[in-house]
């Protein structure tokens, strides 16, 4: 066992954890946040996109013990439905959701990048997110509520 202190969402923790354990596994199975999902296992599909020191990150492929001191945002750490964040309201406002697979991914992915740059091309847009899948098609409507958050995030009329 490994102890193991980070900040998840803003709040700090400390847990032991096995050395083999991912960071993804301490999310869902010790700290009960299933925002981040389980999908290829090899971080090849986005759908456990999380934030470590702000950068997004796979958590199906990042030892837990290797995010020591780190902080953690989740899903449920960028906003909540008392208040969401931009890039979550917009994908709610486009409808970009279908299945939910890669919804987890698409948003943290979709707000790291709009951290970064506040008005990206549809094009830049679709490279951020093109390590990221979707099973069911959606992506016309992922890449609308991408704009639209930008659009929020910049303060123009949307």
């Amino acid at each position: 066992m490994v102890e193991l202190a980070l900040v998840v969402n803003s709040r700090a923790t400390t847990l032991a954890v096995s050395h083999e354990a991912t960071l993804l596994h301490v999310l869902r199975n010790e700290l009960g946040l299933n925002g981040p999902k389980y999908g290829c296992g090899l971080g090849q599909c986005g759908a456990c996109t999380v934030w470590v020191d702000g950068v997004a990150a796979r958590s199906c492929v990042i030892p837990a013990h290797g995010v020591h001191g780190r902080e953690i945002t989740t899903l449920e750490g960028l906003g909540s439905r008392a208040h969401w964040h931009p890039v979550q309201q917009a994908f709610e406002d486009a409808q970009a959701a279908q299945c939910g697979y890669c919804l987890n991914g698409m948003v943290m992915q979709a707000a790291a990048l709009l951290a970064r740059e506040a008005r990206p091309s549809e094009a830049r847009i679709r490279a951020e997110l093109s390590g990221n899948f979707c099973r069911c098609g959606t992506h016309v409507e992922i890449v609308r509520a991408v704009q639209l958050a930008a659009e929020r995030i910049a303060g123009g009329a949307a």
